[in-house]
């Protein structure tokens, strides 16, 4: 329900005639779920939700849906009468903005509807609020409280505060290989190392994500069309890691949705001119391979937020060389592949150097398993 009255339902044991004590805990958990039903629309925008409380009662909620809409703030507010709006309490995950946009400064909503604290969990890391909006609340009087859920409002928005705060896309690096780490077997073939639950879950990655990149030799061995399939959700934009320039005029990634051929400076100058005929964005950036890093910061320059890197492995050793990997989505099949390497070209000269993962959680789709966590580079 985003509008009405709300009253937190008892999950106390015992005694009917006993209530829950709600808490900032409880309330914050709703704003975050509320934020996260806009896991595929908001970006590049942040994950915005808002709960507002007054008297023990939750008298509004609402979340941020996408960009050029209103923000989570307003959409509580919108339906709660003055009466209940002056002196209540407000959940919100984010800083409210404080400047005017698209849409005007949350910030000056909160004090024109004189609510008397706000809750919140995290700071909004944007050069035009960074500690502004808190501010402005507290000038009016209004009390502030910050860090609630502050670990689980980093992580929900994890893609927007990475690039707000390192000015370049999360990068997940999707794995899916053999138990003995092989993606395929030894003459190539890699079709299909998992199952269809698992492959499902790709593509749910796959919308999640703003961009999917892969490098030239899964698009010269596989061909493929880097779109959502079986699930939900816009196909993402396609970036090909291609040096020389190689991808074929009618390979598939050139049809539908926007594709980024990068390139090097020293591929042939007419094999650009052949892919922007064929539909292509072509970037150059680097000398004898791709530049990564110059590839991410032009990809935030044009507010792509989240990057889904497939492959294959080459492009995962790369992007785990340069310290690039934030997020590891890692797909087993229970199989024995003896083929090539999920990872390749990675040097490391001890296990004190190895990469390790934090926040794991483990999953069971059918016969395969997902292990995801974030990545702690050495």
């Amino acid at each position: 329900m985003l509008g009405g009255t709300w009253v937190w339902p008892s999950t106390c044991s015992g005694s009917s005639s006993r209530l829950c004590a709600v808490t900032d805990r409880d309330y914050m958990r709703l704003a975050l779920d509320l934020a996260g039903r806009a896991r595929l629309t908001a970006r590049p925008n942040p994950m915005v939700g808002a709960v507002v409380v007054k008297d023990g009662q939750i008298v509004g909620s609402g979340y941020h849906h996408r960009p050029g809409e209103r923000h989570g703030e307003v959409e509580a507010l919108r339906y709660v009468p003055d009466e209940l709006a002056e002196g209540s309490t407000v959940y919100v995950n984010l800083e409210p903005c404080s400047f005017v946009g698209r849409t005007g400064a949350c910030s000056k909503l909160l004090v024109d509807r004189r609510v008397a604290r706000v809750v919140c969990a995290i700071e909004d890391p944007d050069t035009r609020v960074s500690g502004q909006g808190f501010a402005h609340l507290r000038e009016a009087d209004i009390q502030v409280d910050v860090g609630e859920l502050e670990v689980e409002a980093r992580q929900l928005n994890s893609a927007y505060l990475m690039h707000r705060e390192q000015g370049r896309p999360l990068v997940t690096l999707k794995l899916a290989q053999s138990l003995d780490g092989s993606i395929a077997t030894a003459g190539g073939h890699s079709k299909w190392i998992t199952g269809p639950a698992a492959r499902r879950r790709g593509h749910a990655l796959r919308a999640e994500a703003q961009a999917i990149m892969v490098g030239i030799g899964t698009v010269l061995t596989d061909d493929p069309e880097l779109t959502c399939r079986h699930v939900d959700g816009d196909d993402p934009v396609k970036v090909i890691l291609d040096n020389q320039a190689r991808t074929p005029t009618d390979a598939k990634v050139l049809s539908g949705n926007r594709c980024i051929v990068c390139k090097t400076a020293s591929a042939p100058v007419d094999r650009k001119t052949a892919l922007e005929d064929a539909g292509a964005e072509v970037w150059t950036y680097g000398e004898a391979s791709v530049d990564l890093r110059s590839v991410l910061e032009r990809m935030a320059e044009e507010d792509m937020i989240h990057l889904l890197v497939e492959g294959g492995a080459r492009v995962a050793g790369s992007f785990l060389q340069e310290g690039l990997v934030d997020r590891l989505a890692l797909f087993s099949a229970p199989k024995l592949v003896g083929g090539l390497s999920s990872v390749d070209g990675l040097q490391l000269d001890s296990i004190g150097e190895a990469f390790q993962l934090a926040d794991l959680a483990v999953e069971r789709l059918g016969p395969d398993v997902l292990v995801t966590g974030n990545v702690l580079n050495p």
